[in-house]
């Protein structure tokens, strides 16, 4: 979907069409955006920025709290499009999903614009779709036609379509590692492809064998669809590393809030046995705090926080926080087609 939050404001509220939008933290409170639509990001607004540098950049910025339970019903709709057209569908986030459709008798791309145009006859909102062989193909091409539009890349047109791409657009790479990327000579990807996997490796740990696979446009990763699982997280790696437990605190209401909508959209009947809080520091470890038999409230999610950051007081790259469920039996795993991606 195209910055789904920010267009449902602006969907239900007409006056505020054509007006930069955010939704997130208030003025009047420390707090970040949650996403902000196009007319906000023309003014070099973004999601995850704190809101005083939002009203800073934007002074016009029209800062909305965010509403979950609207944005639950919407994707509710959305989720319900997809299946009619693949069981295989995966939710990453209420407003994102990969699809599986080699099951279905349709051509992908004619396919992707029917589902994007019943999205928008039940919602009036607009959506994007990349089709591709595998998820990484198919994500970035969803991103190269936001918004309101698609692209479809096929197999034999791998190659060609990974060889100019920034090395940024590869999942996983933030600013420390396009830097350093940089620093080897590798902007993009065909210049990513001219190391070995043992010296990406060495540069990189276990991520450099992945880079190597990924600059190449290789991603063996299935669709896993809507299915119990053992846990529910989600993370962010920042643009700057964050360097005070205020800075990882400003950040956190953020995923707090995105892991709470899925929760409640995804395993609303699931027992929690445990929380956890995530950080990946800028020189690539990592260490995790969990607590059994606690509620996923904010506090405790700081108070996690807090232990994880005192262990080191390394700046941070990463921070991801989720819950681990009783333990269910996994279903089978399928290969990807589709991304409807955030923007």
């Amino acid at each position: 979907m195209d910055c789904f939050y920010a267009a449902i404001e602006v969907r239900d509220r007409p006056s505020l069409r054509g007006k930069p939008v955010g939704v997130g933290g208030a003025r009047d409170r420390r707090g970040v955006l949650t996403t902000c639509n196009y007319e906000a990001r023309a003014f070099g607004v973004r999601s995850a920025m704190p809101t005083f540098m939002a009203l800073q950049r934007c002074p016009e910025l029209i800062v909305l709290a965010t509403r979950f339970d609207v944005y639950r019903r919407e994707a509710a709709v959305v989720r319900e499009i997809l299946r009619r057209f693949t069981p295989l569908v995966e939710p990453l986030s209420l407003d994102e999903a990969y699809l599986d459709v080699t099951g279905h008798a349709g051509a992908p791309g004619p396919l992707a614009q029917v589902i994007r145009d019943l999205i928008f006859q039940k919602t009036k909102l607009t959506s994007s779709a990349g089709i591709g062989p595998n998820k990484l193909i198919a994500k970035i091409a969803s991103r190269m036609r936001k918004p309101n539009g698609q692209l479809e890349v096929t197999a034999p047109e791998v190659p060609e379509f990974m060889k100019d791409l920034p090395v940024r657009e590869i999942w996983g790479i933030g600013a420390k590692t396009e830097k350093r990327l940089e620093e080897l000579g590798a902007r993009t990807c065909s210049e990513l492809q001219g190391f070995s996997r043992p010296d990406l490796v060495g540069f990189f740990g276990k991520f450099g064998s992945e880079l190597f696979d990924l600059c190449r446009g290789i991603d063996n990763r299935p669709v896993e669809p809507d299915r119990p699982r053992k846990s529910l997280s989600t993370e962010e790696t920042f643009p700057s590393d964050l360097e005070t437990l205020e800075q990882c605190e400003q950040r956190l209401e953020e995923l707090f809030e995105e892991l709470m909508a899925d929760l409640a959209q995804k395993e609303t009947e699931r027992c929690i046995t445990k929380i956890f809080v995530k950080l990946k520091f800028a020189d690539f470890t990592r260490t995790t705090a969990e607590r059994a038999g606690l509620e996923p409230t904010l506090p405790a999610f700081r108070s996690l926080l807090s232990e994880a950051f005192a262990r080191t007081g390394k700046k941070v790259r990463l921070i991801g926080l989720g819950v681990h469920f009783a333990e269910t039996a996994p279903l089978e795993m399928q290969m990807p087609l589709f991304s409807d991606a955030p923007g």
